[in-house]
């Protein structure tokens, strides 16, 4: 029910008022809009009013949804009526009741799963309804049982959250162990190298010592003679010096010879940058992107072979993740340059690898080619195929077992390669607008897809 502003409004003033009340609310027009009959009553009354009964609610005149303009002269009105009597506090309706009928909500439509007053009755005459008192009990029940569900959404989404946050640590922790093993074997081997030189080393300088050693006490001994014969007379000293002197003395100068240090520079030089050198081949750089992974998917611990999981696994449904299609990308997508890598498709009877737009459709089934924005080539039923929109088979000698994939995003091309015999397969060319990402399909089959560890190139200047 509106509020009684009789009270409250001169005399003189409720004529304009009602002419500025909305038929349906009993408050003061707000944003009113015309309809072709001529009646007007709030944007929000009319479009709540159209949604149970596409008439005007004072005429019954049918009227098409849109087809009311604003009122622009009576929203004036009543702009101008609130503001020079502060009226505005009492405009709306207090209670709860209808907004069409403007009457007690007294009665619930199940089917509508909202309150309706006993005009409304007309409007829901195929639907069941019930006292308020009879349908508040089946509501509770009904947000008791969606309460259920969500909980257990909650409980799911935590878990897939401690999941996925908790595999990530171990992964981290695993990967950090086994460099550490190798750096540990690294710097065992190391230190067993100069060990062994050093035994070398010393064997060599212990023979130095000990001549060294015999030289001394010989000139220990002449200095000791030289010294008694300097008190002689002039005579017999000059004789001595003519006639000993140079001839007692005829040994070389101590020096180190070669090959007896330790190596520092084999040993210690650039100590961090050969540690690396020799790391590289310990490091996988190509490795697979664990939320674009198909639910039918199962990725190894460090994210570098793929396989048919035996049942579908629990995860995220992010807009990455293919589903329903049985695919998975590369965690790196390219813009620029050149790159390649190789995959063991092993002796798998199907498989599809290649590359693919970032924009490629994830959520629903589509024919992998390349007007969908695949780049690929596929093994099924024996036959190798470029998945091109007509599908060109391929001459294959012998099967390969090690794919290879050339990218050159610069020239626009993406090649394949028997890994093996590095004989050409097939190329593509293509304007690429936008990131390109590797892309695998491993077929259902248990024999996992790996990558190949890459050889990195080390240029110095």
């Amino acid at each position: 029910m509106a509020d009684n502003m009789d009270d409250d409004l001169p005399q003189e003033a409720l004529p304009l008022q009602q002419d500025l009340t909305c038929p349906v609310c009993q408050g003061i027009f707000k944003d009113p809009s015309l309809l072709p009959c001529t009646h007007s009553f709030c944007r929000e009354c009319l479009e709540r009013s159209w949604q149970y009964n596409k008439k005007c609610p004072v005429c019954r005149q049918v009227f098409e949804e849109g087809s009311a303009i604003p009122n622009r002269a009576l929203s004036s009105a009543c702009e101008s009526f609130l503001k020079q009597k502060n009226w505005g506090n009492a405009t709306k309706p207090r209670g709860h009741v209808c907004h069409l009928h403007l009457k007690p909500l007294e009665l619930y439509c199940e089917k509508d799963e909202e309150p309706v007053c006993v005009d409304c009755v007309t409007l829901h005459s195929s639907h069941r309804l019930l006292s308020i008192k009879d349908g508040a009990p089946m509501c509770r029940n009904e947000l008791s049982f969606k309460v259920q569900i969500f909980e257990k959404k909650l409980d799911s989404f935590r878990k897939t959250s401690y999941k996925l946050t908790g595999q990530a640590e171990k992964q981290i922790k695993a990967e950090f162990e086994r460099l550490h093993a190798v750096l540990h074997a690294e710097e065992a081997r190391r230190l067993k190298a100069l060990e062994v030189e050093e035994e070398q080393k010393i064997s060599s300088v212990q023979d130095m010592i000990a001549s060294a050693e015999k030289d001394i006490k010989t000139l220990g001994d002449l200095i000791e003679t030289l010294k008694k014969e300097m008190g002689n007379e002039d005579l017999p000293l000059l004789m001595y010096l003519q006639s000993s002197v140079k001839s007692q003395w005829v040994t070389t100068e101590p020096f180190v010879p070669d090959g007896c240090l330790l190596d520092m520079g084999q040993h210690v030089g650039a100590l961090a940058f050969n540690i690396w050198k020799n790391m590289k081949n310990n490091v996988q750089f190509l490795v697979l992107d664990p939320n674009t992974a198909s639910p039918w998917l199962s990725l190894s611990p460090d994210l570098t072979s793929v396989k048919e999981s035996p049942e579908r696994m629990t995860v995220p449904e992010n807009p990455e993740r293919f589903d329903p299609c049985v695919f998975v990308l590369g965690a790196e997508g390219y813009t620029a340059g050149k790159h390649r890598w190789d995959i063991n498709v092993g002796d798998n009877p199907k498989w599809i690898v290649g590359v693919c737009k970032s924009s490629v459709v994830r959520k629903k089934k589509f024919t992998v080619s390349t007007n969908r924005g695949v780049w690929a080539i596929s093994l099924s039923k024996g036959v190798y195929s470029a998945l091109t929109p007509e599908r060109t088979e391929l001459v294959v000698q012998q099967r390969p077992e090690k794919i290879r994939v050339k990218l050159n995003m610069d020239k626009g091309e993406v090649s394949f390669w028997d890994g093996g015999t590095a004989k050409h397969l097939v190329s593509f060319t293509h304007k690429f607008e936008e990131r390109i990402f590797p892309i695998f399909g491993p077929g259902l089959h248990s024999a996992p897809m790996s990558m190949v560890a890459g050889k990195i190139a080390v240029h110095t200047s």
